[in-house]
């Protein structure tokens, strides 16, 4: 008895987690998730071409692009993520701003 009332528990706690996430949180992580990804594809193509260059300066130059382009998308992904933690009150705590 006592193993299925701590099976139902752990139930209804795995459950309050996944409801969590609200529509606008998903929607927002989604969104994140695609400027990540096009992020790193811009990057990643950067970086092909720095291992082409015709030279170290030039290879540098495309290498510091990809950095700065990578980077660059991550802060508005994760702006994103944290601008739809404060539309939901921190109602979630997977992306409530950290201030």
């Amino acid at each position: 008895m006592r193993k299925l009332i701590i099976a139902a528990a752990a139930t209804f706690a795995f459950a309050g987690l996944a409801a969590c996430q609200s529509p606008a949180d998903e929607a927002a992580e989604k969104q994140a998730d695609a400027i990540e990804a096009q992020g790193e594809a811009q990057a990643e193509s950067l970086e092909a071409q720095a291992a082409a260059a015709p030279t170290e300066a030039g290879a540098a130059a495309l290498e510091n692009e990809a950095d700065r382009v990578e980077a660059s998308a991550n802060a508005e992904a994760n702006r994103i993520e944290q601008q739809a933690g404060n539309a939901d009150g921190g109602m979630t705590t997977s992306n409530t701003p950290s201030q």
